[in-house]
């Protein structure tokens, strides 16, 4: 696992979109998987910046979304559908049918996501997928106590969960309690995963993502199994982590390693 710390969100968000970038620019039909909430936004708003003025192209692109609320429909404003659309991909050329989001309105949730599994697979799996953390630590919404062999399946989401992503609802009653989600083992399946936090209050999370024990009661702490994982947060995400100094080292001296 690599972690690379940056003064300020922006310039965290602008290093993360290099790389997607650089992904693109030597596999223009790469495969990525996304991720919705406030900690992508820097991320994806710098993508659209690149392709309307460098003209990153993103029209070999497929991507798949991690996850989706059962219950909302495309068109609910706060369903990840909706979120995708809104923030990325109506402002990229990514044709419409090589996007994949999983369904929060399926009539059989168990065949959607058996469906879902195998149309990455036939995709050639996911090149890159980012990835945000929650407060207690879980990505996507593999709540603490997921299976970290878990694949897409429908998710019981956790009160931190509903309590943390109530305030983009008009009453916290609205918030659905059920999810579908990529699991654990299909997002370790990525070639190369993209983890991005900012803020003091996910401080915690991201220490015992990065330096806790690999545990299925942080979900995220199963990127350490991963031979090629990106951590990406400012300094206040850093701030708990005992071996900041260390990896800021790593970070600056970087450039003058020797190539392998």
């Amino acid at each position: 696992m690599e972690v690379m710390i940056y003064p300020t969100y922006e310039e965290m968000s602008r290093e993360a979109a290099r790389v997607i970038a650089d992904l693109l620019n030597t596999k223009p039909n790469a495969v990525l998987g996304m991720a919705t909430g406030s900690t992508p936004l820097g991320l994806y708003r710098e993508l659209v910046r690149m392709h309307k003025e460098e003209g990153l192209d993103f029209s070999r692109v497929t991507t798949f979304n991690l996850d989706e609320y059962v219950g909302l429909g495309p068109q609910h404003e706060q369903s990840y559908h909706w979120f995708m659309h809104e923030n990325f991909f109506k402002h990229v050329n990514i044709p419409p049918q090589h996007i994949h989001i999983p369904s929060g309105t399926t009539s059989n949730y168990h065949a959607f996501c058996e469906w879902y599994e195998k149309r990455i697979t036939e995709c050639g799996g996911i090149d890159v997928q980012i990835l945000g953390i929650g407060s207690d630590g879980h990505i996507a919404f593999n709540e603490p106590g997921s299976s970290l062999m878990s694949r897409t399946r429908l998710k019981t989401l956790a009160r931190q969960t509903i309590e943390d992503n109530a305030r983009f609802f008009a009453r916290p009653e609205d918030v659905p309690i059920y999810a579908i989600t990529m699991g654990v083992g299909t997002i370790l399946e990525a070639r190369r995963l993209l983890l991005l936090a900012n803020g003091k209050n996910k401080a915690r999370a991201v220490a015992q993502a990065v330096e806790g024990p690999v545990t299925s009661m942080i979900t995220a702490s199963a990127l350490q199994l991963h031979p090629d994982a990106l951590v990406f947060v400012d300094h206040d995400a850093a701030s708990q982590l005992q071996m900041r100094d260390y990896y800021m080292w790593i970070q600056q001296n970087k450039p003058g390693a020797p190539k392998t």
